[in-house]
């Protein structure tokens, strides 16, 4: 008899741990939210040899520099320093007392790097050999790509660079003031990735106020990009559709995609970039971390972007991803 409950214990205890060493893998093999300790917000990505580049503005508000998350996991960060974007290196007459914020990084067909940046409700432009640089002003004269005075009405900030599959790349940006009547521009650029290839066109999709973002899949360009109060639970991620870059706009039909949840895990989200990896696309934003202070403190967020066979993206689930 005792050892036929000898053998039952025995059963019984290999089968819990290897519940609960199921469990512990199931665990270990999700990437949750938030996917970095700190505040950051305005996510922009990049991949290059196999490592991911994130570039973040630093909260609350920005920093005299950008925070530079360096992982291959999304489990594992190093926090790097860069030389440029910095408060002092991007000022000029026509800047006012913003931080630096919101950057756009892309490689270029010249394999170099290039980032859009905002500092002091102006557009800057980088151009860097490697993604931690060093990098400096692409323009000779280290004068703004787009002044704060010009486009009246315009708030200056949030870029965004879009490089097509023919190689041409175009340049996005634009907000508002005092939370309403955001404006998007839009302009191709030349091949040196600072020239303007015409005049910047007004292109403002329904319910926009900040922060493009294009993803082009199967020959439509998706405008994804930011509605709401940046500092409150109105913060969401709303799209439009266009068979052109610079529209005509078709509303998105899930409209918001994501947006703040009924149980406040998920405030404010906003300002996000788009990437792909093994065929699955992915949405990188930040989210308002909730506290009492008369500031926002954004972190960091990572979820599955999906589409149904019609074209159209689906809601986000704010869950977390499983690890790559």
């Amino acid at each position: 008899m005792s050892v036929i409950k000898n053998h039952i214990i025995k059963s019984i205890i290999i089968v819990l741990v290897f519940n609960f060493s199921q469990i512990a893998y199931a665990q270990k093999e999700l990437i949750n939210n938030p996917i970095v300790k700190g505040y950051y917000a305005d996510p922009a990505i990049i991949k290059d040899k196999g490592t991911f580049y994130i570039y973040a503005t630093i909260d609350p508000w920005g920093g005299n520099e950008l925070g530079v998350l360096v992982t291959r996991d999304f489990i594992n960060f190093e926090t790097k320093h860069i030389n440029w974007p910095t408060k002092e290196a991007c000022t000029s007459a026509t800047s006012n007392g913003s931080m630096v914020w919101a950057p756009s990084v892309r490689k270029a067909a010249n394999g170099k790097f290039y980032m859009y940046v905002a500092v002091g409700s102006e557009v800057w432009v980088g151009v860097s050999d490697k993604p931690l640089g060093p990098w400096k002003n692409a323009k000779a004269d280290n004068t703004p790509l787009v002044a704060g005075n010009k486009y009246p009405g315009v708030h200056n900030i949030d870029p965004d660079c879009f490089i097509d599959q023919d190689g041409q790349a175009y340049l996005y940006w634009g907000s508002g003031f005092n939370w309403v009547n955001g404006h998007c521009m839009a302009v191709k650029l030349k091949k040196d990735m600072v020239t303007f290839d015409g005049e910047p066109a007004d292109i403002t999709p329904p319910h926009y106020f900040e922060a493009p973002h294009m993803v082009k899949r199967n020959s439509l360009y998706y405008l994804m990009y930011s509605y709401g109060k940046a500092i409150d639970a109105t913060y969401q991620i709303r799209y439009s559709v266009s068979k052109t870059p610079f529209g005509p706009w078709t509303e998105g039909k899930n409209d918001p995609i994501l947006s703040s949840s009924s149980d406040s895990t998920t405030v404010g989200p906003g300002h996000h970039s788009v990437f792909k990896k093994n065929g699955q696309y992915y949405i990188l934003y930040h989210r308002i971390h909730p506290q009492k202070k008369e500031y926002v403190l954004r972190e960091l967020c990572l979820d599955s972007l999906n589409f149904d066979p019609q074209g159209n993206i689906l809601k986000v689930k704010p869950t977390g991803i499983k690890s790559f």
